[in-house]
């Protein structure tokens, strides 16, 4: 499968805070996003030695359909996900490695929406709306510098 997507927007924050939009994010191997919650193991649901809260990605094209199908808006940083793309094919990256900029990461899992998400935002059908589109949770193998506008490719 041959594809390319970019990444639109990144987003980091801490516990329970709304979540901040930069323009580059440090990912560090094994770690996660310097300046996130999950980064430093304070996020809601960080558990320990759990390479799936690194870094999560959710596509630009599911927010849109959680428009287009339910009425509900979000912005990108209202989905939680670190890293919004387009182009994307995140549900197919389970158990692949794929770049981001000049860092590798590899899918680990399906970040299918929680009630926690559905609590915050209080919306309706939020979860509902991006069940098994929710996003990709991702291990970063090779660290570095993303940036707002980085290349997403297949490795």
């Amino acid at each position: 499968m041959s594809w390319q997507g970019k990444v639109l927007a990144i987003h980091i924050g801490e516990i329970s805070q709304p979540l901040n939009s930069v323009a580059s994010v440090e990912a560090q191997a094994g770690v996660g996003l310097t300046g996130d919650r999950y980064g430093i193991g304070a996020g809601t649901f960080s558990k320990k030695n759990s390479p799936d809260r690194e870094i999560t990605l959710i596509e630009q094209e599911a927010i849109e359909a959680l428009e287009r199908e339910y009425q509900i808006s979000i912005s990108p940083g209202e989905a939680r996900r670190n890293v919004t793309t387009q182009g994307v094919p995140l549900n197919h990256l389970v158990g692949k490695q794929f770049k981001v900029g000049e860092v590798v990461l590899q899918g680990i899992r399906l970040c299918e929406p929680c009630g926690h998400l559905e609590k915050l935002l209080a919306r309706g059908k939020v979860q509902e709306g991006l069940r098994h589109r929710g996003g990709l949770r991702a291990q970063i193998l090779k660290g570095g510098v993303i940036k707002a506008g980085d290349v997403v490719t297949s490795v």
